[in-house]
């Protein structure tokens, strides 16, 4: 009882601050509720930045994956961890400084245009037509991950219930609160994660007698497609394939155009800030991604037989804070599973609300919409998606199978499409229009191409994406002629290191 008492408490808090910001008058405007008036902290921008990056991968595909197969498997791991690392040292900044200078944008493809000085808005539309798709299907992958954790903790619960309860509280508190509240809530949210990360190999090794010849054992279990799955932790760090390598390194790729990342560079109240904001970010993930590791580690000593030999290899994160945690403790360190989901989806919510809103139906539907419409019309937008994304993910068919299978390679085609465009635009001064219009289309044509005809080859789609998408970027630049000087005067004055607006 205990344990439910803690998990239910941490939703009331969750809508307690979003009443908060709903009531207070913070949301007076689009650029409030989609990017919180610029005026996010560095501990806020950062933590908010990496709970909404980490989903329940890191509580329970990671260290699932890990338990069951070994070390081999945090290559992803590896990769995101330097992807996060690079990302905020080298772009964070820049993009917080570049977008402000380019007419105060509040949307990567806002910003994509703007930094070009250009009335064409097709660059933009393009853009947020893939956000508003990709990131939709997002969602739906958020409330089906929500759902399998509330019917974990809560066995009796139908998955029709589970879903409607985690779909209203992510569209409560989102449509409610917006930014403000979402990366507010998103900052305790990663604290909490952190502190469960690493709580429970604290006590596991303070208090068990660990024996490391249990690594070497061998598990098996029967899939649901009634093939047998070998589980053996001998694959090691560094005997994974080359393809393993170079895939989960590229994953670190995505980051450089992933939105509901950048969207937390933006929102930082001063670029000065930055430096503080980029060693919280990075130190997070490297102490969370290693405790998901340890806790998998662990996991193979003291309780392998009973998870592997069922595949129930998932909910070791579950199983071990039940284990060794009074019930009231398991609550606090359960609410962490579903902080990672609701961090995850509110933050892909917001930001396939505002590609509609700030992208498309401001700009070309309505382009003299009033503040108090936009903001109405964001809101709305926030229950529509919603609304589509819980339909996508209820749907039983084979279809809605094959849409959520489609999710695992949006983050490729995010960062192929758009993170060589936006390390040029933030890098280099003779970059123009025509230039990122190409990057962007050759970056998602060849991710999308090499994703059905040469994925055999087993290396992921975003690295050939990415390198062809910068080279052709590059290319369409230099043979186009070279940017007015309304383009070079904003990559001027947001290079000024003296800036800080």
């Amino acid at each position: 009882m205990a344990e439910i008492i803690v998990f239910i408490g941490y939703f009331v808090i969750l809508f307690f601050v979003a009443l908060i910001f709903f009531f207070n008058g913070s949301n007076q405007n689009d650029k409030d509720y989609f990017l919180g008036g610029r005026t996010m902290g560095p501990w806020v921008a950062a933590m908010s930045a990496q709970a909404s990056d980490m989903s329940a991968w890191l509580l329970m595909g990671l260290p699932g994956s890990v338990l069951a197969f070994g070390f081999g498997q945090i290559w992803i791991g590896i990769g995101l961890a330097l992807g996060t690392a690079a990302n905020w040292i080298f772009c964070a900044k820049r993009l917080r400084k570049f977008s402000r200078v380019s007419n105060d944008s509040i949307t990567l493809p806002q910003y994509l245009t703007n930094r070009f000085a250009t009335s064409n808005k097709a660059l933009q539309v393009i853009c947020a037509i893939i956000f508003l798709i990709a990131f939709t299907v997002y969602v739906a992958s958020a409330f089906v991950a929500g759902t399998s954790v509330f019917t974990m903790l809560f066995p009796k619960m139908p998955e029709s219930t589970a879903m409607i309860l985690f779909a209203l509280i992510i569209v409560g508190y989102t449509f409610l609160g917006g930014f403000r509240a979402v990366c507010w809530t998103d900052f305790f949210q990663g604290i909490l994660m952190l502190l469960a990360l690493l709580a429970i190999p604290i006590i596991v090794v303070a208090t068990q007698n660990l024996d490391t010849s249990a690594l070497q054992v061998s598990y098996s279990y029967v899939d649901a497609d009634g093939s047998k799955v070998v589980c053996d932790f001998g694959a090691g760090l560094f005997s994974a394939s080359w393809q393993e390598v170079v895939s989960g390194l590229a994953w670190g790729l995505g980051y450089f155009g992933m939105p509901h990342i950048l969207v937390r560079f933006m929102s930082i109240e001063k670029p000065s800030q930055m430096h503080k904001s980029a060693a919280i970010a990075i130190i997070w993930v490297v102490l969370a991604i290693g405790g998901a590791c340890l806790v998998a580690y662990l996991a193979r000593m003291v309780m392998a037989e009973e998870l592997l030999t069922v595949g129930a290899q998932k909910t070791v994160f579950i199983a071990m804070a039940r284990r060794f945690f009074p019930p009231a403790i398991a609550g606090f360190l359960l609410a962490a599973i579903m902080a990672a989901s609701v961090s995850t989806a509110d933050s892909q919510l917001l930001v396939a609300s505002s590609s509609f809103t700030a992208d498309m139906y401001k700009p070309i539907i309505r382009k003299d919409a009033s503040d108090w419409e936009t903001l109405m019309v964001g809101r709305i937008a926030v229950v529509v998606v919603a609304i589509i994304a819980f339909i996508l993910a209820s749907s039983k068919g084979s279809g809605a199978q094959a849409i959520m299978n489609l999710v695992e390679n949006a983050w490729g085609i995010f960062g192929a499409a758009f993170g060589p465009v936006v390390i040029l635009s933030l890098f280099w001064r003779r970059f123009n229009y025509a230039g990122a219009c190409i990057g962007v289309i050759v970056g998602a044509a060849v991710d999308i191409i090499w994703l059905f005809c040469l994925s055999s080859t087993g290396v992921y789609e975003l690295f050939p994406g990415f390198v062809a998408g910068g080279i052709a970027a590059i290319i369409g630049t230099l043979v186009t002629k070279a940017p007015e000087k309304a383009v070079t005067d904003i990559f001027d004055k947001a290079s000024d290191p003296n800036y800080d607006e």
